[in-house]
């Protein structure tokens, strides 16, 4: 399975900021639309992720307050990404090794998506229940076999 067919299933809606943008209006969109990430994105390029746990961290360290600052000031910008040709058996570790939750989906320089550590493991379950739907299906339709000849 590829990370296009997670895309697929997902639609394509995308949800961005721009760097310049306060923090305060990322937290309120993010909650707005009940999403845990934003890409940020300047001049058509993704330049970060904006994450619960960038906010998080932020809250943390101004005392409870989201405080004044812009999301250039807090973002991850080095996000880690793939592309939508990337296999699932790829992205697993990678985002398991990063604590990565949420990843910008790259087609050369275009953001194609973002994908979730729960719409990874969602595709995962879904492919799983299928085989098991299939595999069921074909013991439940084993062929008998054939009782042995007496022996003389």
């Amino acid at each position: 399975m590829k990370v296009s067919d997670i895309l697929r299933v997902k639609g394509g809606t995308l949800y961005t900021v721009s760097p310049d943008e306060s923090l305060v209006r990322a937290v309120e969109t993010m909650a707005q639309y009940d999403i845990g990430s934003l890409a940020v994105m300047e001049h058509g390029d993704l330049v970060g992720m904006l994450t619960f746990r960038e906010v998080l961290h932020t809250i943390a360290k101004n005392g409870g307050s989201v405080g004044n600052g812009t999301v250039r000031s807090v973002m991850d910008d080095h996000p880690m990404s793939c592309t939508s040709e990337t296999d699932l058996e790829q992205v697993r570790p990678m985002m398991l090794e990063k604590h990565t939750r949420y990843m910008p989906v790259m087609d050369n320089k275009m953001l194609m998506g973002v994908i979730s550590f729960y719409d990874v493991a969602k595709a995962v379950v879904d492919s799983q229940n299928f085989e098991n739907k299939m595999l069921k299906a074909y013991i439940r339709d084993w062929p008998e076999e054939e009782e042995s000849a007496p022996k003389a």
